[in-house]
């Protein structure tokens, strides 16, 4: 039930600033398409802050494992080894 309130208080302040910028609903492509990439990006920004405040390392190999799959709904390729194929690529890579 939570997720629900959550969802619709979310579209009422969506709607709010949609009303504020003037863009009518819905909105036209371009700008629903830029919306949904900024929904992408911004949930991202709670697990960077995150290692950021645990000091952990925030690099180009983090982001391109765990944020941008998120962002563009791509898998990696090491998302689709199988564990044990994924653990001797990590142990080849770092040797």
């Amino acid at each position: 039930m939570k997720i629900y309130l959550v969802a619709i208080a979310t579209g009422i302040l969506v709607g709010i600033i949609y009303a504020l910028l003037n863009v009518k609903s819905p909105a036209p492509p371009i700008v629903a398409l830029l919306g949904l990439l900024g929904m992408l990006v911004g949930e991202q920004v709670v697990p960077f802050a995150k290692r950021l405040l645990n000091k952990e390392p925030v690099n180009a190999v983090w982001l391109h494992q765990e944020c941008l799959p998120k962002i563009t709904g791509v898998i990696s390729a090491t998302d689709t080894l199988a564990p044990d194929n994924q653990a001797k690529l990590n142990n080849d890579t770092l040797s």
